[in-house]
């Protein structure tokens, strides 16, 4: 039977994420022990204690997400809970995660790659005024015409019936308020972010990420990974760079990574990382998919 994984993307993280399972197992308190080494501060009590407020920020959320979404696979890996392992898939941040457990980069150098993406992306956010919505219950021309109108970009199409939008934050505010008083969406929702995400007000981190991205070494993947640049399978070293970078002022397109999964065979799924999100995102693409979220040490223990 074949499974695929899927890792969580900004947004997911939480006060906590993480502890349970650096309690439980050796292998996890190696990886975090890793990472407060790498990153240089006390990441881990950030992971485990917040302050909510730090947590949040980008720069801190990404390297939280994608170390406890590696952690998940490497306790499924030593449960023996991975044969038939074929693809990994990750929202946004968690594409870079992908790669990691795919082995197209090493956990470490998938750490420093993603703690300068969010650092970048940071910056990005400081020095521009963006914000982002979610358009519900319409079509995507609509919402495509709208940010035409507006000048903003549609940065994800999650699932059927869900486009969220991004760029600067007074445009935003006002196709909100058109696209409520005109009724085009079931639901017309603001989104509390630090900026605006998977837009063209990403651009300077895009470009700046790219020249970091010279100096890191890629291999090809020995599981399928999809990039939500084009929702396609992506394995050759420098295409993966390309599209990292595409993806950091691209639409992110989480349906068709999901459907282009599904056509290949793979129906059966273990989200890696808090909020079961993806799993909901999935039951709306296609009911043929089969996902499982798993975010403590209880969640991992619970399988069958």
């Amino acid at each position: 039977m074949a499974i695929g994984l899927l890792f969580s993307g900004q947004g997911a993280q939480k006060v906590g994420m993480g502890s349970s399972l650096y309690e439980n197992s050796a292998t996890v308190r190696a990886l975090y022990d890793e990472a407060n080494a790498t990153l240089g501060y006390d990441f881990k009590k950030v992971c485990f204690e917040g302050p909510d407020a730090t947590l949040t920020q980008t720069s801190v959320c990404q390297p939280a997400l994608y170390v406890q979404g590696y952690a998940i696979y490497k306790i499924l890996l030593e449960a023996g809970k991975l044969q038939g392992l074929t693809s990994a898939l990750g929202l946004s941040l968690g594409e870079l995660t992908a790669l990691a457990v795919a082995g197209a980069v090493d956990f470490a150098t998938g750490l420093r790659v993603v703690a300068e993406r969010g650092r970048l992306m940071q910056q990005a956010c400081d020095a521009t005024k963006g914000g982002m919505a979610s358009l519900i219950g319409g079509s995507f021309e609509t919402a495509e015409a709208l940010c035409k109108e507006f000048e903003v970009d549609v940065s994800n199409l999650n699932c059927p019936g869900q486009v969220v939008v991004s760029g600067e934050q007074t445009k935003i505010d006002a196709l909100v308020e058109k696209a409520k008083g005109l009724g085009l969406f079931k639901m017309v929702v603001p989104l509390k972010v630090a900026g605006a995400y998977h837009s063209r007000l990403m651009q300077s981190a895009a470009d700046s990420f790219a020249t970091f991205l010279k100096g890191v070494a890629f291999s090809t993947p020995q599981l399928t990974v999809y990039t939500n640049v084009t929702g396609k399978q992506v394995s050759e070293p420098e295409d993966i760079k390309q599209m990292l970078v595409k993806q950091v002022v691209s639409t992110v397109r989480w349906e068709d990574c999901l459907r282009s999964a599904l056509a290949s065979g793979t129906v059966n799924f273990y989200e890696c990382g808090p909020g079961g999100v993806l799993t909901g995102m999935a039951k709306r693409t296609d009911k043929a998919l089969q996902v499982t979220p798993l975010d403590t040490w209880a969640d991992i223990q619970s399988l069958v």
